[in-house]
């Protein structure tokens, strides 16, 4: 059986960060891998993170199943972080999944289940993952221009009346462009008119703008339209990488399509893993529940979205001295942990080769997980390499 298993693709963003791992250089820099690092190049744990596992600790509460819905807490929790305030009862469901990639899936399954015709629109370029998913629930893709703010509406004109529309919330994955509030406002309003569903992916809110800058477009359309989905992802925010923490939110229109919305998604994670982990979700609902830890928390993204942002107007500025600030200029208005730089996947090959910047195919660099110290290396490095294409 198995030797007739033809040899299937590698994931490449886990077969570039093997290859980066194999790399005997010392200088070699990693910016491939979506995670937040500090100026020294590490991962923290979040103290409000670290704090509420301590109180958890100290509770020492029973490791028993939670149920098909997961930690109830966090789900309530969520559902108000995500919508602002109380969410009105009988206008939106959750469930805890195993991270957002979990809740992309569950919510693609339920949009086979409900819309089995249904096409779903991602962007172009879209997240890695887009695809995959929503193929191995087994709907169509088509895809639609995102940098281009009157090339997706024109492109999302062709969206029929059962289709899906997925859109990345904030701090767009490749890109960093986020379309502008009167875009967002357009495509609500293409939204109401034609039928289609937004989908959102929710996992960098807090890193671009704000948190509640972030979250605007998500609670402009739960106002404006009648269902919505959200996949939310608390990787990136509470970094909560390794405990694999989301939620699948649906607002609907009536409290009995969502008791039965509730009801599907469940049967979907039996069918996948059951229930999702609860430690990370215990971790959130505890920081969320409660005012003092809720502040540090706020504090803390606050502070790691200015890291962030200062690398990348840093990045900009060394750009700029080196001749480079034609290239550079997009840059400074691109949001969140990522950069879509203007290069090749020649460029981007000879970056990692003759530089040792490990970055993907498609120009997408981690600029939340460039140390302060490495600024120069990476302008230099870019600089380097299209110093042919500005010739």
């Amino acid at each position: 059986m198995l030797e007739l298993l033809p040899a299937p693709p590698a994931d490449p963003l886990w077969d570039l960060a093997t290859e980066f791992g194999a790399d005997p250089r010392p200088e070699r820099l990693d910016l491939v891998l979506g995670v937040y690092r500090d100026h020294t190049g590490v991962t923290p744990v979040m103290r409000a993170v670290r704090d509420a596992e301590i109180r958890l600790a100290e509770r020492s509460a029973s490791k028993e199943y939670r149920g098909l819905s997961g930690n109830t807490a966090f789900n309530r929790a969520m559902l108000s972080l995500v919508l602002g305030g109380d969410v009105p009862a009988g206008r939106a469901t959750a469930v805890q999944t195993v991270a957002g990639t979990g809740a992309l899936r569950l919510l693609a399954d339920l949009v086979r289940q409900t819309r089995p015709g249904a096409t779903v629109w991602i962007s172009d370029p879209a997240y890695v993952n887009h695809r995959p998913i929503v193929e191995a629930a087994g709907l169509a893709v088509r895809t639609y221009r995102w940098t281009d703010p009157q090339g997706l509406l024109e492109d999302l004109r062709g969206a029929g009346r059962d289709d899906v529309v997925l859109l990345q919330g904030c701090c767009h994955n490749p890109t960093g462009v986020d379309p502008t509030r009167e875009v967002w406002e357009a495509l609500a309003g293409a939204a109401a008119r034609t039928g289609w569903v937004p989908f959102l992916d929710l996992a960098y809110h807090g890193l671009g703008d704000g948190l509640d800058e972030d979250l605007w477009a998500a609670r402009m359309l739960a106002e404006r339209l009648p269902e919505v989905l959200a996949a939310v992802s608390c990787s990136k925010n509470f970094g909560l990488y390794a405990d694999r923490t989301g939620c699948a939110i649906v607002l609907g229109s009536s409290p009995r399509a969502l008791r039965h919305v509730e009801t599907a998604l469940q049967n979907a994670a039996r069918t996948l893993y059951s229930m999702p982990p609860e430690h990370g979700a215990a971790v959130v609902a505890t920081i969320l529940r409660d005012a003092e830890l809720r502040g540090v928390w706020r504090a803390e993204l606050d502070a790691m979205r200015s890291r962030i942002a200062g690398g990348r107007a840093a990045l900009v500025a060394r750009l700029e001295e080196l001749g480079c600030g034609g290239w550079a200029e997009p840059l400074a208005r691109q949001k969140g942990m990522f950069a879509g730089l203007p290069l090749s996947p020649e460029q981007m090959t000879a970056l990692r080769r003759d530089h040792g910047v490990y970055g993907t195919a498609a120009g997408r660099v981690n600029i939340a997980g460039l140390p302060s110290d490495r600024v120069d290396q990476l302008a230099r490095a870019i600089a380097a390499v299209l110093v042919p294409v500005a010739a």
